[in-house]
């Protein structure tokens, strides 16, 4: 039971060990750049760059290759990506339009677009937006679905890499830091004011969204036996439309439908979680309805 829950808890430790590390190296761009960057957002980028630094030596060291964890060749990669962003605007776009249509978000009349402008938004967003998804996808869908696989079982892992996915997302603070007072305890008092915000109940919505966008990408890793590169074209699709839907449209506080996007973002929340739900269960039982029928003949 203690092995277990140790096992469990790696990821975890190696965030916080990660994070402690970035303290520091924050701290010394910090200075370095005279604060032309933000304390914050060192730090987080630094863990960030640490937890895709470390994908490479946590695999070989769990000697997964590069086919187990959902790598293919560049030609069906590329393929990959194109049908994983089909799957990434045919599932969102529906709820975007929904909240629209709902009045749960109102177009952004204070933007004037411009034909150029909005191409050059588009290409923008989706540049980020794979940026993110090539960082994301081979640690959740790569690294912990695989090793946890093998330990725990495809249920277990599913919702334990979703959970930590979930979780990164507000490990975060907003506080800034003057670089003519700044100092090393600083980094730190960032770094726990990232973690109280984990238990932040603003975020439960919001939570509950990104636990089922995980689950519904590990589903397409574990019994769709999809590659990584579906993953990430979805999820660079998903992180695409909600980065123009930031830019078009904006919350409308006064509709009696608000709570159905959180404050997080303005986009996910139990909106997009029931409807991921749904796809998610509609998907189980068509496998099980077929089951059965395949059984009964």
């Amino acid at each position: 039971m203690l092995k277990n829950i140790l096992m469990l808890s790696v990821p975890f430790i190696m965030l916080l060990l990660y994070s402690v590390v970035a303290c520091f190296l924050g701290y010394g761009l910090f200075i370095a750049l005279d604060g032309s960057l933000e304390l914050r957002k060192l730090i987080s980028k630094s863990t960030q760059i640490l937890l895709i630094l470390s994908i490479y030596p946590l695999a070989r060291y769990l000697q997964h290759s590069a086919a187990e964890l959902g790598f293919v060749n560049f030609t069906r990669f590329m393929k990959h990506i194109a049908g994983g962003m089909i799957l990434g605007v045919i599932s969102l776009l529906p709820i975007l339009y929904l909240s629209y249509a709902l009045d749960i978000t109102l177009l952004n009349t204070a933007k004037v677009w411009t034909i150029s402008s909005l191409l050059g938004n588009l290409a923008i967003a989706l540049l980020l937006a794979f940026i993110i998804s090539l960082l994301e996808e081979p640690m959740f869908r790569g690294i912990l679905i695989t090793a946890y696989i093998k330990r725990i079982g495809i249920s277990t892992a599913i919702l334990i890499s979703s959970f930590y996915y979930a979780i990164l997302h507000f490990i975060k603070t907003k506080t800034p830091i003057n670089i003519e007072e700044a100092q090393l305890s600083d980094s730190f008092q960032l770094l726990g004011e990232a973690l109280q915000n984990l238990f932040n109940p603003q975020h439960l919505g919001a939570l509950w969204a990104l636990l089922m966008v995980g689950i519904f990408l590990a589903v397409m890793r574990t019994h769709l036996k999809l590659s990584l590169a579906w993953c990430i074209g979805c999820h660079a699709a998903w992180v695409w439309q909600i980065k123009m839907a930031h830019k078009l449209v904006i919350v409308n506080p006064d509709s009696d439908l608000v709570f159905l996007v959180s404050p997080y973002d303005g986009v996910i929340g139990p909106m997009v979680a029931i409807w991921l739900s749904l796809l998610i269960g509609s998907y189980f039982i068509y496998v099980s309805y077929n089951s059965v029928s395949t059984h009964s003949y």
